[in-house]
């Protein structure tokens, strides 16, 4: 899978699964880049063959419809979809 990183303050492993042509997801990316996050994201529909669907695997084990934005923080907590407030409660120290 081809993750792309972004440095940033620490705040837990954050990844961002993505589509290349989703406006809410460019919002989220920029969301987190306000934040100063450190986190790592993927456009999902820019895979090919088993990456992309060892991928799309993955965003479903977090997010069974497998819509996006999808993002992950510390394989645990999933938020679906661009939700500012809970993002930032999320990644505030």
């Amino acid at each position: 899978m081809a993750m792309e990183h972004v440095k940033g303050e620490d705040r837990g492993n954050v990844v961002l699964y993505a589509l290349s042509t989703c406006v809410w997801c460019k919002k989220t990316k920029e969301l987190l880049k306000n934040l100063g996050v450190d986190y790592s994201y993927v456009y999902v529909d820019l895979l090919k063959g088993k990456a992309r669907e060892d991928t799309v695997e993955e965003v479903k084990r977090h997010n069974v419809k497998c819509t996006f934005p999808t993002v992950i923080i510390n394989n645990e907590k999933c938020i679906v979809g661009y939700k500012e407030t809970e993002l930032k409660e999320a990644l505030s120290r």
